[in-house]
């Protein structure tokens, strides 16, 4: 099978690539912990010919797609966000090219609410992913989430991404569990997920009182020993995972994608179950079938996808 595209989700603290044939068939991988925080200023050509000069000699035709912090003011090259509304023509019309003709950049989105900016970086390849994922379950309006550190709303009207919200989550977790009082309270591992526990969160979440009192229970509940260990780490992350289903305000049963990894997909998808939402989880490697609509949005495929065949084991991971 013919190799299409060269596709790379290069962030913070890791990069991921993909070699990819025309129709999403995964041909090789390579991932590396050479994030933009590991790569010098002025480096960034050198780092990626070092991660995948291999791939580019065994295919000098092929484009090469790059998402994520590599574009960020503090990345190879700043690549001007895209304002929302956004569909994959537009997104395929800004890319930043670093290398002309071979190497480019993904801008990334921006949006308004209030008057007030939100920006995403690499999210949108994974929506546009999901929308290719999805096919005819696309066409109408999704509401799209993507947990992590900053998670993303993702709101979607045929095929065309309208606007989002971030929330810092998975910070503000890592901050409560290891930084403020409440960490005194937690053990040194979160363990597996009380259930019983997590729902009492979200549920507490949506009560009466608001999240900085809530918060405060996980504590009170350890001093009166009516929960520990676990149970309390669970709790913790029900009340904010609850308080960020609160603050979409979604229709009564309305379905919910959730995009991310199993572990924290699982959490979102109990919450919005808890809550009477019906969800779909797609995996977060559906970024790789974004990169390669965008390329195929921007013109890329047709004429450059017919290169040789992927080298056998070639930065395979």
């Amino acid at each position: 099978m013919q190799p299409a595209l060269i596709a790379v989700d290069w962030g913070t603290t890791a990069l991921r690539g993909a070699l990819l044939a025309a129709d999403g068939t995964l041909l090789a991988s390579h991932a590396a912990p050479r994030g933009l925080l590991s790569v010098a200023p002025g480096g960034w050509a050198a780092a990626f010919d070092a991660e995948f000069g291999a791939w580019r000699a065994a295919h000098p035709q092929l484009p090469c797609l790059l998402a994520g912090m590599v574009g960020s003011r503090q990345g190879w090259a700043e690549a001007p966000y895209c304002a929302c509304p956004a569909g994959l023509a537009d997104v395929a019309q800004r890319l930043h090219w670093v290398q002309p003709g071979q190497v480019a950049i993904v801008p990334g989105l921006s949006t308004l609410a209030d008057g007030v900016p939100d920006v995403l970086r690499g999210e949108e390849t994974q929506v546009f992913g999901a929308l290719q994922a999805l096919g005819a379950d696309a066409a109408g309006d999704l509401s799209i989430v993507l947990p992590g550190t900053h998670s993303k709303w993702v709101q979607v009207r045929a095929g065309r991404i309208t606007g989002f919200a971030t929330h810092m989550t998975g910070e503000c977790y890592a901050l409560l569990r290891q930084q403020s009082i409440l960490a005194r309270m937690l053990p040194a591992d979160d363990g597996e997920l009380d259930g019983a526990a997590f729902d009492a969160g979200v549920a507490r979440a949506f009560g009466a009182g608001g999240l900085l009192h809530h918060l405060f229970s996980v504590r009170t509940l350890a001093l009166f020993d009516q929960a520990g260990g676990p149970a309390l780490a669970s709790r913790l992350s029900g009340l904010l995972i609850g308080e960020e289903l609160r603050a979409q305000a979604l229709a009564p049963g309305a379905a919910v994608v959730v995009l991310g990894s199993a572990a924290l997909a699982l959490r979102y998808q109990r919450a919005l179950a808890l809550r009477g939402h019906a969800v779909q989880v797609l995996s977060a490697d559906t970024g790789w079938l974004g990169l390669l609509a965008i390329a195929g949005a921007a013109g890329l495929l047709s004429a450059k996808g017919q290169a040789g065949a992927a080298p056998a084991g070639t930065l395979s991971a």
